[in-house]
């Protein structure tokens, strides 16, 4: 067991000096002269509930510039200013935020500093009125050279550009050095300012881009190293901030904006668009490090925590200490109240850092298998299961990145199934290699489908039904070139809000997606609707509901704890609630002030009753 894990601190030592050689040879540098008309870099923006954030990127401000921007927006033949901010340092980011917003109108603005530099860009409509939402998904931006850092970007853009999304999401690790957040960013937002400019952007930072190998929150606590194992934040608290401030100042205010420990701030929160509703989730901060589980775990973990488990002999149910955390008590309650909020919203998508399951048994080289991977959210197994079993109550799909490994995954709590749909995206350049790859072929396999997808249990012993992954070439892996063999790429993801169908495209890297003959990775597209995200096998049914009008929101509560069991913008003036226990429950159905209230309706295997709704 010994010499297992001290090959594993080997391998791991060799990497990250493989790392740090390969980012010192890769270093970025401004350029020595930046002219005055050149001071904005980029900037981001979103549009929720009538009110436009938006933070302008500058570079450096030289001698004695002045520290001040204006955000102006072009009308009646003629720029008007409409916002001032002071740009903050460190950072050079200036925020913007406008009350009041009509989103009803595509506008022009700029940004203006010192009527010298100017930035111009696309205010968008809100798409409200499209039968069609579309979202592209991005992470792991990796700068490596050899493994696609040194590969333009201009192939996704210029494919963006073509599919033309509403929203732009990217989940992570959009910065890979680990000690200068800003250069990188500078580079990121050169690398994707002709998408970012002109449309909708939410940015999350992951674990690389605030400077550590991995990241278990853990409230904020102080991290002992940038291994992060032991839970917490290991950079300067003004380095944090300084990332949070760049990549998520631009969003939708927080839910709830009481600091964590160290006075880091948090940025979890909703955004409506275009007749969609988006929770914003920081599956990372509240996330319990590893040394409660290898306090209770001494045979396993003999010298301390580790990131991985690649004994196979292992029992993982064991990793499920009492007391871990995994998205936190204030995540989930921000989770319960987003799940009845269907104000301006017919569907409903959690967007996250990782998926809530291990899709890999191979990681970095396919040589050993991998059994469990603390690093995802497959563990701490309870609250895995909680997170699941609150985000299915809206029939809510996942977005995530992080495993730099594309999968399509149907999440199981009970049983296999019961919980929603996952898209894991594949890295923009990926440097490290992730496969799921397991001896044996899943449960309850499709016809003709590969011996990789079907029901399984994941390393931590969580169901799981496979749909696709996107698996790197094997066994020809070869470096750089255009990431062929790397399974490199992205996603868009379709949402019709006609049928309340959601198709998930995965893409490879120099692919036009306009030609015929192009193809996606194998197994996708991959459509599903909107009710498969909370299936209920067996169960019991609540009355038929009819209502005068259509799409009513149906809420079902426990009659015991008024606890919602879900929550739904039905789809015409029919409608079924199935639960999974018998007993008593309240039926809501419209929203506001416009909502009638049923209580103590049964529940029955089969239930014939019909409830008919004046709304």
């Amino acid at each position: 067991m010994k010499t297992v894990f001290k090959k594993a601190i080997i391998g791991l030592v060799v990497c990250v000096s493989f790392l740090h050689i390969q980012a010192q040879e890769n270093l970025l540098k401004l350029p020595d002269y930046i002219a005055p008309k050149d001071r904005i870099a980029f900037a981001l923006y979103t549009i929720h509930e009538n009110t436009l954030k938006l933070t302008a990127q500058f570079y450096p401000i030289e001698n004695f510039e002045s520290f001040e921007a204006s955000l102006e927006i072009f009308q009646d033949n003629e720029w008007k200013k409409i916002a001032e901010t002071r740009i903050i340092y460190p950072g050079y980011t200036a925020p913007f935020r406008v009350e009041n917003w009509d989103d009803t109108k595509e506008v022009r603005y700029r940004v203006n500093h010192s009527n010298i530099a100017f930035y111009e860009g696309v205010l968008r409509k809100n798409p409200i009125d499209k039968e069609e939402f579309v979202m592209a998904a991005f992470t792991c931006n990796s700068i490596y050279p050899g493994h696609g850092g040194d590969i333009s970007r201009e192939d996704i853009v210029a494919n963006v550009k073509k599919i033309k999304p509403d929203l732009l999401f990217f989940s992570g690790d959009q910065v890979y050095d680990h000690s200068q957040h800003y250069l990188y960013w500078l580079k990121f937002g050169k690398d994707f300012g002709d998408i970012i400019r002109n449309t909708p952007t939410i940015t999350i930072p992951d674990d690389h881009d605030i400077g550590q190998g991995n990241l278990w929150g853990q409230g904020g606590k102080k991290a002992k190293s940038r291994r992060g194992k032991s839970g917490g934040y290991y950079m300067p608290v003004a380095y944090i901030k300084e990332v949070e401030r760049a990549q998520t100042s631009h969003l939708p205010d927080p839910y709830d904006a009481t600091p964590i420990e160290q006075g880091i701030g948090v940025y979890y929160t909703d955004l409506k668009w275009g007749g969609m509703s988006f929770a914003i989730l920081e599956d990372r901060k509240f996330k319990s490090g590893l040394d409660l589980v290898a306090e209770k775990n001494p045979d396993v973990f003999p010298n301390g925590s580790y990131e991985a488990i690649f004994n196979p002999n292992v029992d993982t149910k064991k990793m499920d200490v009492d007391g871990l955390k995994l998205l936190g008590y204030r995540q989930l309650t921000f989770l319960e109240a987003w799940t009845t909020d269907w104000e301006d919203a017919s569907m409903k998508t959690v967007l996250s850092q990782t998926i809530f399951s291990q899709v890999n048994n191979y990681s970095g080289k396919h040589d050993r298998e991998l059994l469990a991977d603390f690093d995802t959210n497959a563990w701490p197994q309870t609250g895995r299961n909680k997170a699941l079993s609150v985000i299915r109550k809206s029939f809510s799909v996942m977005v995530a990145g992080d495993q730099h490994l594309g999968s399509v995954v149907k999440h199981g709590i009970d049983d296999f199934g019961d919980a929603g749909y996952s898209f894991c995206t594949p890295a923009i350049a990926n440097f490290w290699l992730r496969w799921w790859d397991p001896k044996k072929p899943g449960g309850n396999q499709e016809k003709n489908a590969p011996k990789y997808t079907g029901d399984f249990l994941d390393g931590f012993q969580n169901k799981m039904t496979v749909k696709a992954v996107g698996n790197p070439t094997l066994p020809e892996i070869k470096e750089g070139g255009k990431l062929s063999t790397r399974a490199a790429g992205y996603g868009i993801v379709r949402y019709n809000k006609t049928t309340r169908d959601i198709t998930f495209d995965c893409w490879g890297r120099n692919v036009d997606v306009t030609d015929s003959k192009s193809k996606q990775y194998p197994g996708w597209p991959i459509t599903i609707n909107q009710k498969d995200n909370f299936t209920i096998q067996k169960g019991f049914q609540l009355p038929i509901i009819k209502t005068a009008s259509s799409d009513q929101v149906v809420t079902v509560r426990n009659t015991t704890n008024n606890e919602v069991v879900s929550s739904l913008r039905i789809k015409g003036k029919k409608h079924q609630p199935k639960v999974i226990n018998a007993g008593s429950y309240i039926l809501e159905v419209g929203e506001g002030k416009n909502k009638k209230v049923y209580r103590n309706i049964s529940a029955k295997r089969k239930n014939r009753k019909v409830i008919k709704v004046g709304l």
